[in-house]
């Protein structure tokens, strides 16, 4: 018996398609229901696997295949204009002889940290010019003051901290992912509760990290929240959005 697909269960499929045939079911958005879900693995359509506390799905060979032959399928009425591109790419690859899968490709390998080469020898320069400081001050010239005269002097304005490092602002912001998960990877945090965390550190610090990581890092990423329903004030606040689209949720995998 054929299984047709309902609107929300082929953009399931689509979605699936988009992040070379597997991802995290937190990734996917809108956000997977039980019953498409369990109605897409019953057709063999997809797999389901646990990793850590939360689901991974992937499209089975079955998967490939409808989505290969039902480009044109029907989807939810919000999403009229991938329905037509989808369509179109249909007819592409039908007028050129190309199958789905090469236009799609393989899963694109993540890249290594960069080492932070800049921050060690910055790190070196300023212990240098310490150190050179150190021997050229003079003892008791500017500490020692008598007692009850009223000439010590006034400490200035504290100089405002350096940022730490690109590797240092990624580690504190796993340490705080962790911290908010109870140690456990593979969990949506969202940013509001990541900022309130971090909250020792500027906003723009904290962005500049946020942009490195949806530029491409190994174990995290961002990702949006399309129902604004279970959205709050605080969500929106905190939201990233380097190019007029907010992320609202962080998720590191193990």
């Amino acid at each position: 018996m054929s299984f047709n697909p309902t609107p929300s269960q082929a953009l399931l499929l689509f979605g699936l398609l988009a992040a070379h045939g597997e991802c995290a079911q937190a990734n996917v958005m809108p956000a997977v229901t039980k019953a498409d879900r369990e109605a897409l693995e019953n057709a063999k359509l997809i797999s389901v696997e646990k990793k850590g506390r939360g689901l991974y799905l992937s499209l089975s060979d079955a998967g490939w295949n409808w989505a290969a032959g039902n480009l044109s399928a029907e989807l939810p009425p919000a999403h009229l204009t991938l329905h037509e591109m989808l369509a179109r790419l249909g007819e592409f690859l039908e007028k050129n002889d190309e199958t789905l899968a090469a236009f799609i490709g393989a899963k694109p390998k993540e890249k290594d940290e960069p080492k932070p080469i800049a921050a060690k020898r910055k790190s070196t320069r300023t212990s240098s010019k310490t150190a050179a400081s150190a021997k050229e001050q003079k003892p008791g010239k500017t500490t020692k003051a008598k007692a009850g005269t009223g000439t010590e002097r006034k400490p200035g304005k504290t100089p405002k901290p350096r940022p730490p490092s690109a590797t240092a602002l990624r580690k504190r912001i796993e340490v705080a992912y962790l911290a908010l998960t109870g140690g456990r990877k593979n969990e949506s945090v969202r940013l509001a509760r990541l900022r309130r965390e971090l909250s020792d550190l500027d906003r723009t610090v904290v962005d500049a990290a946020l942009g490195r990581i949806l530029k491409g890092d190994k174990k995290a990423s961002l990702m949006r929240h399309d129902d604004p329903n279970q959205l709050d004030q605080a969500d929106h606040a905190a939201a990233f959005s380097p190019a007029g689209e907010p992320f609202h949720i962080i998720w590191i995998a193990s």
